[in-house]
């Protein structure tokens, strides 16, 4: 799997003396830095967090952020008197790198205007394009284009600092958190809606990190999607793992097999095999010899009393 970093940036614009900006960067799911809105103080979620920031360019550009957040908050007031627009809006950056586990990285730079995306920065062009057909966003990109120095600073940024020393050194300092894994635990039990189906439900829980592969596979092979088969979303828990379910509609005694597969980077080349193991015959039989009993008895009872008589 790919891993991406982002640098998530919201300015909510209230009218043209205010605008409040909360910033938050991210490793997949691992939150690294966040801006305190009040005071524009940066707090670091974890010790090599910070320690990663004061090596090689990251002090530099650390010391710097402030003023590029107030030219931000001045280009965008001077967008809004140009074009004509309403407070209160909302502006969003989006800024980061994907890196491949083929070593190659992509860098990328993409600004939403009121929920809208607006226009992205292609780093291989060195140039800002507009992602819709507005007055807004032809007349930002066609002025951010012409200030070759800031074009220029974030290929830099996207594609060196971001992808490469950034990245690498946020992954020296924190190895252990970055790359903890946590083994998934499976279970597979059912319920029955009607006497005409059973839902069989593969729970599995604890996993980090977040990918996963679940499976049905009946007599040896994989059910494909359908209406028989609802996969829930991922969803977080309390100790910073993960859980879904998968269940499948069967019928009751269909003489198939069922087996819940669970594939994990925790697992490496395994899978986790969990069969349905079919208890609806053993209550059957015990019923059955329960009523023969019942009717042997009385029959007994019936012999008894006739050869009283």
């Amino acid at each position: 799997e790919p891993q991406v970093i982002q640098y998530l940036l919201t300015s909510l614009f209230a009218n043209i003396s205010s605008a409040e900006v909360s910033c938050v960067a991210v490793i997949g799911d691992i939150p690294i830095l966040t801006l305190d809105p009040a005071n524009w103080s940066i707090h670091f979620h974890w010790p090599w967090a910070s320690q990663a920031a004061a090596e090689g360019d990251g002090e530099k550009i650390m010391s710097q952020y402030k003023i590029a957040l107030r030219n931000m908050i001045r280009f965008v007031h001077d967008t809004v008197q140009q074009t004509k627009q309403h407070y209160p809006l909302v502006v969003q950056f989006r800024a980061g790198c994907v890196l491949y586990p083929n070593t190659t990285s992509r860098g990328f730079l993409d600004v939403s205007w009121d929920g809208r995306d607006l226009i992205a920065f292609e780093v291989d062009k060195q140039r800002w394009e507009a992602r819709q057909p507005s007055q807004v966003a032809e007349l930002v990109s066609k002025s951010l284009n012409r200030q070759k120095s800031v074009r220029v600073l974030l290929e830099y940024l996207l594609s060196i600092w971001i992808c490469q020393s950034n990245f690498l050194t946020l992954k020296k300092y924190g190895r252990a958190t970055l790359e903890r894994q946590e083994l998934p635990v499976a279970t597979v039990f059912a319920r029955t809606p009607s006497l005409d189906q059973l839902l069989l439900v593969c729970h599995v829980t604890g996993f980090y990190p977040r990918p996963i592969s679940v499976a049905w596979l009946r007599d040896g092979q994989e059910v494909p999607p359908g209406p028989a088969l609802n996969t829930s979303t991922i969803l977080p828990n309390a100790d910073l793992t993960y859980q879904l379910r998968s269940v499948l509609a069967v019928a009751p005694r269909d003489g198939h097999s069922y087996i819940c597969r669970v594939r994990h980077h925790s697992l490496g080349t395994r899978s986790l095999l969990i069969p349905w193991e079919n208890r609806s015959a053993a209550p059957t039989v015990s019923i059955t010899i329960a009523v023969l009993l019942v009717v042997a008895t009385a029959s007994a009872g019936g012999f008894w009393w006739w050869k009283r008589r």
